[in-house]
């Protein structure tokens, strides 16, 4: 834990709250090495550490210490304990430019007190939301960080900048791809969900025929069941990869595939194709065979934190940023949020044909197409050029000569 001001910018407060951080020092050389450095995002720390497989598979080509950091107000790392989500009050210093602040001070923190750690690159990765914490940590602290990996960072996503659009067709190609009629039968159940629940009993049928926690009981908890149902699909959309995996929720290879194999028949009777939507459902609920209801209220894991994101998501559009820089796979709806062709030669985008939601930055896996084998290697080339610039230009402050990699 490192004890971090809960303001950064003011003089209002001069509260503190224990940020905390992980540290893997396991294939760290004092000598030639660097320190890669996890932007944490919305979540336990843990569970990102324990999903960014990518960072402990290249630790040894890079001598690298390994530091993940919690973003403040997720995971333990709660400014104001039990009262954090409490208002506006608490929730005022929930911003990314506090939580670059706190990554900041971190650094400063280790390379103070680890020796060996003082004169080493440090490189900032992250993904999604924590891959646009990534890019502006090198744009705000250049000092700090020589370079940055921002895994399927949508910089762009933003009110006036990318059509409203854009998102929602990504996740309607993906599905419209991955089986035929798949995405007609989605399209075709919203209207069939009003129907049904205009009934006498529907609002019963559709309960039990989807095998809900808490029955609905009026037109809000249609809304609802749409919304949760939609959320559903979007979440598919992100972790489409192909193999097994548990990173929002326990799920089959390829699993939009596995979901369309309920959804070919949009032509069916209203009825039908509900007891079809919930089959597709129970793909993403309950794919370990344990869930005995699904409850609406709920569509990924508790690591989570949806109040804190719930926050960040509303004041996002009143404060739009741009970076150039990013990692995107084409199956990742947020990939119309973020940058695909290169700025410079050094603002550089890879593109992953084949990839969902920062699937470079997971483990190596024996199921992992060619293009996110091809992403990854040239992430470490770039990656190791910065390295090698940092010490080529520490050698020439210092007159010393380093040989790296």
């Amino acid at each position: 834990m490192l004890i971090e001001r809960v303001d950064h910018f003011g003089f209002n407060t001069d509260k503190t709250f224990k940020q905390r951080y992980l540290i893997a020092d396991r294939h760290w050389k004092k000598d030639g090495g660097s320190i890669l450095f996890y932007t944490g995002n919305e979540g336990d720390i843990i569970w990102f550490c324990n999903n960014t497989g990518f960072m402990w598979d290249v630790a040894e080509e890079l001598k690298a210490m390994l530091v993940f950091a919690e973003h403040r107000y997720y995971g333990e790392s709660l400014p104001f304990g039990s009262n954090s989500f409490k208002d506006s009050k608490h929730l005022n210093f929930l911003t990314s430019e506090q939580a670059l602040a706190d990554f900041a001070k971190l650094i400063k923190y280790l390379k103070r007190t680890i020796p060996g750690a003082k004169n080493q690159p440090v490189i900032a990765l992250g993904g999604s939301y924590g891959g646009m914490l990534a890019a502006w940590f090198r744009m705000k602290y250049p000092h700090i960080v020589v370079g940055a990996l921002a895994s399927s960072a949508p910089i762009w996503q933003f009110e006036n900048i990318v059509p409203c659009g854009v998102f929602m067709k990504a996740v309607t190609t993906d599905f419209r791809k991955s089986g035929p009629n798949c995405s007609e039968s989605i399209h075709r159940s919203w209207d069939a969900i009003s129907r049904l629940a205009k009934k006498g009993t529907g609002l019963r049928w559709l309960s039990e025929a989807l095998h809900l926690c808490t029955p609905l009981t009026n037109s809000q908890d249609v809304q609802h069941l749409k919304d949760w149902i939609s959320e559903t699909w979007v979440n598919l959309a992100m972790v489409d990869y192909p193999y097994e995996s548990n990173f929002l929720q326990p799920l089959p290879a390829w699993p939009i595939k596995v979901v369309c194999q309920y959804l070919k028949n949009p032509s069916v009777s209203d009825s039908l194709l509900l007891q079809n939507i919930f089959q597709a459902l129970n793909v993403y609920y309950n794919y370990s065979g344990q869930v005995r209801c699904l409850n609406i209220s709920e569509t990924a894991t508790s690591s989570l934190g949806a109040q804190g994101w719930s926050y960040q998501t509303q004041e996002s559009s009143k404060n739009p940023s741009l970076t150039p820089s990013g990692s995107n796979g084409e199956l990742d709806p947020w990939s119309g949020g973020g940058v695909t062709k290169n700025i410079t030669d050094t603002l550089v985008a890879i593109v992953i044909p084949d990839g969902a939601h920062h699937l470079d930055l997971r483990a190596n896996n024996a199921f992992d197409p060619t293009s996110v084998l091809l992403a990854r290697s040239l992430e470490v080339k770039h990656m190791k050029q910065w390295i090698k610039d940092f010490y080529a230009s520490l050698g020439k402050k210092h007159g010393v000569t380093f040989d790296h990699f």
